[in-house]
């Protein structure tokens, strides 16, 4: 951005800071400088992309989901610890922003094609705003425009969430319809961007609907999926995305690459170390202080695809199976995603070997899928790499899920989503026609109600393709599967106690599970898994005392209710507009 874009972004930002659903939005940016001009136009709406996840919080939104463990359970999974008073979220100040441009965006010294691009920026972004209060709160006011100070609508009450979600389409197919920007960068969004998070929404709302029974919607389930389906196969067709396959990690070097990979990624936060943007993710990911310690458990784990096509939970003695062996011939994803096998990292300029690292992992499955394997980057925000925010890859997981809901998705239309996906991770069979027979095991440990063999494996591949994006909480809002907030946090088998282990079978022990505390082994990590340690109930421990997966924080139970599927109104908001409603159970 140059310095005169610059100037008029601090003008329109100056303008619209700190201001809340009572305030009144500002006069200083209706000057014919910036409403008159194409490059003020462009400048507001670069404000706009705020909304978005930045390059930090990009990599950390899976942190609380069912297949995250993680070094604390949150209040808000704790019995009743999370109240209204608690409550965040309920800010307008970006919608006050959007609504302002959309009112002034009349000048006619730029002409109606031009105006009509960021007005189709303003509408996206006002979908986007309206989607993520739908998802936290459900029903919340619409509000289209910006407000005087004695409107009677600045103490609306909520309205309903057909009115609402019907007004977000209405703006994404109005910025489908105007947008006409290109982009090189994948850093801005472009009408097939909007098409991608009109598929992303449209499906939420789709499942949602469905499956959410209570709301009284689901006859029009159907033409929220047919929406979504509509907008994944316009991708399809005509952008000219395709999945990565270059390279032998093609998956994990669209999530270290300094440059987003042109061909899949869609959007992204860009990183460019020369103008000052960086991110955090080594430091986050890596070390036993800074970050959550997010690792994958053992149930999540096991959904991983043996590379034949066969579920790896159908081989005998899976659940006894030691790291060394589960991991080996599995879908190539989980070796993309996770430490194993001969990982290696970079320590000043040498390569060396990189074992799952218990003062970080409380599993073994150690996430390496945002981290970079030079340890130089593993203190402060050093992390060059670009982070997406949309990829190609989800657009073939929406139009086959869209379509599996619907009970439409034909054999060839499983070959050009799932299959393609499957194909790039290495797995061989099983890629050119829906499967027939249901998956037991997603049964009995991920959707016991679902009985359809296709539903049940687009949803294996989407968490699974999809892992440590920021889908997985929402989807299991959507699915109203809930309850597998509640997952016991395991890892893997550990046969014996104070008997070393090689990861990564290079021939050196890598780590040694104990109840000795004063077990001590040259070169060798120790971790304690003792019931009880001076007194106090261990944190860590083996399912069965003495062998057995790994346990973390049992002793701090996870609990769901249904109230959950929506965050309560803050308490503050009522105080301020009593014409709002609490949100039931809260």
């Amino acid at each position: 951005m140059d310095l005169k874009k610059f100037i008029y972004l601090a003008i329109i930002l100056a303008a619209f800071s700190s201001c809340d659903l009572e305030e009144l939005p500002k006069d200083t940016a209706t000057s014919d400088e910036v409403f008159g001009t194409e490059s003020g136009l462009e400048a507001y709406t670069n404000s706009f992309y705020g909304i978005f996840p930045d390059q930090d919080e990009a990599h950390k939104q899976d942190v609380m989901c069912d297949y995250s463990v993680v070094s604390s359970v949150t209040d808000f999974m704790r019995k009743s610890s999370y109240t209204a008073d608690e409550s965040e979220g309920w800010d307008w100040e970006d919608l006050r922003n959007i609504n302002y441009f959309i009112q002034n965006c009349t000048n006619e010294n730029v002409d109606e094609d031009t105006r009509n691009n960021y007005l189709g920026l303003a509408h996206f972004f006002r979908a986007y705003f309206y989607f993520q209060k739908v998802v936290r709160f459900g029903d919340v006011p619409w509000i289209n425009k910006a407000m005087e100070p004695d409107d009677p609508d600045l103490y609306a009450a909520r309205d309903s969430r057909t009115l609402v979600m019907d007004s977000v389409l209405a703006d994404l197919d109005f910025a489908v319809k105007n947008i006409t920007q290109e982009d090189d960068t994948r850093s801005l969004v472009t009408k097939y961007v909007a098409l991608g998070f009109k598929s992303r929404i449209c499906l939420f709302e789709g499942t949602f609907r469905k499956y959410h029974t209570e709301l009284g919607l689901t006859s029009t389930a159907g033409t929220w999926l047919t929406e979504a389906a509509d907008a994944a196969k316009e991708v399809m067709d005509d952008s000219g995305f395709s999945i990565n396959t270059s390279g032998n990690q093609p998956y994990r070097d669209l999530f270290i690459s300094e440059s987003p990979v042109s061909s899949e990624v869609m959007l992204a936060d860009v990183c460019d170390p020369d103008l000052g943007v960086t991110n955090d993710a080594n430091w986050w990911w890596t070390s036993s202080t800074y970050g959550s310690r997010v690792s994958l458990c053992r149930t999540f784990v096991n959904t991983y695809l043996k590379t034949d096509g066969t579920d790896f939970t159908s081989t005998s003695g899976y659940e006894s199976m030691t790291f060394m062996d589960e991991v080996k011939n599995r879908d190539k994803r989980l070796q993309q995603t996770i430490r194993l096998g001969d990982y290696t990292r970079i320590n000043s300029g040498v390569t060396v070997a990189a074992p799952p690292v218990f003062s970080y992992t409380y599993t073994g499955y150690q996430p390496i899928k945002y981290v970079l394997d030079d340890m130089y980057y593993d203190a402060d925000d050093n992390n060059y790499n670009s982070i997406p925010l949309m990829r190609y890859a989800e657009i073939l997981l929406n139009y086959a899920e869209a379509k599996a809901e619907l009970g439409t998705l034909t054999d060839a239309e499983w070959a050009e989503t799932i299959g393609v996906l499957r194909s790039r991770a290495g797995i061989t069979s099983g890629l050119d026609a829906k499967p027939t027979i249901a998956d037991t095991y997603l049964q009995t440990n991920y959707f016991p109600d679902i009985t359809d063999p296709v539903i049940l494996e687009v949803r294996r591949e989407r968490a699974i393709e999809l892992v440590f994006e920021g889908f997985r909480f929402r989807d299991l809002l959507r699915w109203k599967r809930g309850e597998l907030m509640e997952m016991e946090w395991n890892g893997f088998y550990v046969p014996k106690l104070d008997v070393a282990m090689d990861l990564n079978e290079d021939g050196t022990d890598d780590v040694v599970f104990t109840q000795n505390a004063s077990l001590s082994m040259d070169n060798v990590e120790v971790v304690n898994v003792a019931p009880t340690v001076s007194g106090v109930t261990n944190s860590r421990g083996l399912k069965n005392g003495t062998y057995g997966e790994l346990t973390w924080l049992d002793n701090d139970p996870r609990y769901w209710e249904d109230k959950k599927y929506y965050y309560p109104i803050p308490s503050s908001a009522i105080v301020e507009n009593p014409n709002l409603t609490q949100n039931e159970g809260w």
